[in-house]
């Protein structure tokens, strides 16, 4: 991010938007003073909270990173959503109903004492929320707050932010592709290009003067859809994966999902639905062989066995690199290298094979040529996501189990990524996509499979 000028006032409600790697991330963590010394980076100019250094005015904004999964701190919820207020100095007496209030206020019904580890993606992003809430800060900064939420849950998260702000007159910078979803609350826009800010202005006067152009850059203008690949060219082939009266657990003797019955077909996508803490995430990591069962079968069918078993938890690694793939919920949990060129090379050197062409192939096709030389840990949430999405195809897996595939994507790279995945359910892998974003099945044809929450 260079060249960047603005002035936000108090109690502005600005939704920042731009494509993917444009550095709204990047700007949220300069403005909570979390960005780094000059040992991570190169900065020129200053930013300013209240009219200091924002490095030296930590306390005045909460900020809700990218990954919930990264701000979880304590082990059990009503002492990971105090940790923030007990940092600033909240008087005891003050923080235990500020914890209760927040937790209300993001949907999340758990009892304090419950273990931040049982929690699903989905519930994470909320817990992260509440714990941003509940310190009150003068400047309220979420970094797609609703990206892994079921639709009840977005609205839910949406209508607590719009309170809080209001209660406190905060001022709120949310980072969100999916602009509609923020229309109803915030009363600018701002969009990042590669020349510092490219737009600015009142919600509908931006999107109204600028939308054609914005979304020909990779924002999701709405009224303007991506382009969508087309229908599937053959039926839906042999089983390859099934479930039996299958039951799944996250933490052992905790079961989150049971009595499921499915299958998995070569050339189709069957697509894993249902509200956060339902246990998707958890099916598909036992689908792809990396959780055993807590009861019932997995069972991998003798095309995609090829010798190696039905009982794909019992695969060794190297089994499992060419017959199932799994992109992660949160792509940093599978990175191993150290540049993206590295980390698309990993699978295939682990098989003893040399594919430089199919390499340099997933690189432009997913955008990340201009970073191959770059360390993984560096990329935003969307260049992430689509380096764990190549680095599973690598391999040229027959099942490909994506939790979240679409996640941090602008309006471009969404269409180019659901047409990649498209393309190889054409030449005959089964997807398996966990996801709450409904244009994804439509998108790729899938079946849907839906999973009920928890009692």
């Amino acid at each position: 991010m260079r060249d960047l000028t603005l002035r936000i006032e108090p109690g502005e409600r600005v939704l920042l938007l731009g494509a993917s790697g444009s550095g709204k991330s990047t700007l949220l963590a300069a403005l909570a003073g979390v960005l780094g010394g000059d040992e991570e980076g190169e900065s020129v100019g200053e930013l300013l909270i209240d009219g200091v250094p924002a490095a030296q005015a930590r306390g005045r904004a909460g900020l809700v990173l990218q990954d919930p999964d990264a701000q979880v701190i304590l082990a059990r919820v009503g002492d990971d959503v105090a940790f923030g207020c007990e940092n600033l100095g909240v008087p005891r007496d003050q923080i235990w109903p500020r914890v209760g209030a927040a937790l209300e206020d993001v949907g999340l019904a758990l009892p304090l004492d419950h273990s931040t580890k049982a929690l699903s993606g989905g519930q994470k992003q909320r817990l992260a929320l509440a714990g941003a809430i509940a310190m009150r800060p003068g400047l309220l900064l979420l970094d797609e707050p609703t990206a892994n939420l079921d639709p009840a849950g977005v609205a839910e998260v949406r209508e607590s932010v719009a309170r809080t702000v209001a209660a406190h007159g905060s001022t709120l910078v949310v980072v969100e592709h999916r602009v509609e979803v923020w229309l109803p609350v915030v009363t600018r826009v701002i969009v990042l290009g590669d020349e510092g800010v490219i737009a600015d202005g009142p919600p509908a006067l931006v999107l109204e003067r600028e939308g054609e152009r914005l979304a020909h850059g990779g924002v999701w203008v709405p009224g303007i859809p991506p382009a969508l690949p087309p229908p599937p060219r053959n039926s839906p082939g042999e089983v390859l994966l099934s479930a039996r009266d299958l039951a799944v657990q996250r933490v052992r003797g905790t079961t989150v999902a049971a009595g499921i019955d499915l299958a998995v077909h070569a050339a189709s996508a069957l697509a894993i639905t249902g509200p956060n803490g339902a246990g998707k995430s958890t099916l598909g990591l036992t689908l792809a062989g990396l959780l055993p069962p807590a009861a019932g079968r997995v069972i991998a069918t003798a095309p995609l066995q090829r010798g190696a078993g039905p009982s794909p938890i019992r695969w060794r690694a190297r089994e499992l690199l060419t017959r199932i793939g799994t992109v992660f919920q949160e792509p940093e949990h599978q990175l191993l290298a150290r540049t993206v060129r590295a980390e698309l090379e990993v699978g295939p050197r682990a098989l003893g094979i040399d594919e430089p062409a199919r390499i340099d192939e997933l690189l432009e096709r997913l955008r990340l040529s201009r970073l191959a030389e770059a360390n993984p840990f560096t990329l935003s949430g969307g260049e992430k996501r689509r380096l764990t999405v190549a680095a599973a195809l690598a391999t040229r897996p027959d099942v490909l189990v994506l939790d979240e595939p679409t996640f941090g994507q602008d309006a471009r790279t969404w269409a180019e990524l659901v047409g990649l995945l498209a393309e190889i359910r054409d030449d005959g892998v089964a997807l398996v996509t966990i996801t709450h974003d409904a244009d994804v099945v439509s998108a790729l044809h899938a079946r849907r499979h839906a999973l009920e929450a928890t009692p």
